[in-house]
């Protein structure tokens, strides 16, 4: 008798063993880089599917960048925990799966009390092709016109001196 082919199924969620941590659609994961030297990638997922057999778990999930992965680089007011929400819709394998992380938005972000490995904040979506950012512009806080970065403790502007 020959094996059946596997019929794929949607979970509402999986538990990934070798991390020891349950995973839901909406959730942000940290994912396994090309290289090792790379910092781990930032997606959410999208959704879960496996085989009736319960194994090939294979992740939906839509990437975050950081802001050198985007067309026009890292800026002066990018954060170093900032990403972006991208149009890239990805497949992946659950064994790509290094941990769970949270992607705040910048005000509950700038709220934290301590920032963790783990928190990361997005204030913009990014559009892969063309390299626009949603939205496209950000609000700023001093004269120079610069945006907030939540690394900076503000005391004064570096290009207006404006406290």
């Amino acid at each position: 008798m020959t094996k059946g082919k596997a019929i794929r199924r949607t979970l509402d969620s999986h538990t990934i063993k070798h991390i020891n941590k349950t995973i839901h659609p909406g959730d942000c994961v940290l994912m396994k880089p090309s290289e090792s030297s790379k910092p781990s990638y930032v997606a959410r997922v999208e959704k879960i599917e496996g085989d009736n057999r319960g194994g090939n778990v294979r992740l939906h999930v839509r990437w975050y960048y950081r802001p050198e992965e985007s067309i026009g680089g890292r800026r002066q007011f990018h954060g170093s925990k900032e990403v972006f929400l991208s149009d890239h819709y990805d497949t992946q394998s659950v064994d790509t799966v290094e941990g769970k992380c949270i992607v705040h938005n910048f005000k509950s972000y700038t709220k934290l009390d301590a920032v963790g490995n783990d928190d990361f904040f997005c204030r913009f979506e990014y559009n892969s092709i063309t390299g626009a950012f949603n939205p496209d512009r950000v609000a700023v806080y001093c004269k120079c016109e610069m945006p907030y970065n939540p690394d900076d403790l503000m005391v004064q502007c570096e290009g207006c001196s404006d406290w």
